[in-house]
């Protein structure tokens, strides 16, 4: 083996030492915040549902159910008294939120007890927006298992107290999975440069009246 290929080798076995250490790192530190029943979790003040895709007819894909069927449990359980709705609403053609606030609905959840947050375009922007846009303290991150330590990891290194209830496996779980490595890099270097989310905008505490939110 030339000495080129010798260089190459130990620097792409490197990176993914690195890559699988942070992922460890995150999912070791986060085991003792994340649970796998409604029943398990203790309260907090809201559920946040991380965005997913949405059908072109406007019905949710089968992660973004998931997630949102376990936030209607936690509201319904007591577990909750709000649920926040974050996700990507950057055009008119791409709603994440909206499809998510009508199934809340038709599940009995209080239009007061829904706040949306259309401006969650990744993990880390929803969580520093929960804090300093909507006054969250205490928050319940629902999502399937490939995402939810990394999710509790950045809201808890935010300064929120974050807990996580597994949605269920989703689809693609390999895929997902996989694609947790390059996200764990991208938290690290949101958190150590501290990256202010491209828009913030005026409060809308929980504490208040989410239908404030839907536009």
């Amino acid at each position: 083996m030339s000495r080129m290929w010798q260089y190459i080798t130990g620097v792409a076995i490197g990176v993914a030492l690195v890559l699988l250490l942070m992922y460890l790192t995150i999912q070791i530190q986060t085991r003792p915040y994340i649970y796998a029943t409604v029943a398990d979790a203790p309260t907090t003040q809201v559920a946040m549902i991380l965005g997913a895709s949405v059908l072109a007819d406007g019905t949710l894909s089968a992660v973004l159910k998931e997630r949102v069927d376990k936030a209607i449990e936690l509201y319904r359980a007591g577990k909750v008294s709000k649920i926040l709705m974050t996700g990507d609403n950057s055009t008119l053609s791409h709603n994440e939120v909206e499809p998510v606030r009508r199934y809340l609905l038709a599940a009995g959840v209080l239009p007061e007890d829904i706040f949306l947050d259309h401006a969650g375009f990744d993990t880390y922007s929803s969580m520093y927006r929960a804090r300093d846009v909507f006054d969250v303290t205490s928050v319940t991150i629902v999502s399937q298992p490939f995402h939810l330590p990394r999710a509790v990891y950045i809201a808890r290194a935010l300064g929120l107290q974050a807990i996580g209830v597994d949605a269920g496996s989703g689809e693609a779980f390999v895929y997902n999975t996989v694609r947790e490595a390059p996200a764990s890099i991208k938290a690290e270097i949101d958190l150590l440069f501290y990256r202010t989310p491209k828009y913030l905008g005026p409060e809308f505490p929980i504490s208040g009246t989410g239908s404030t939110t839907w536009e």
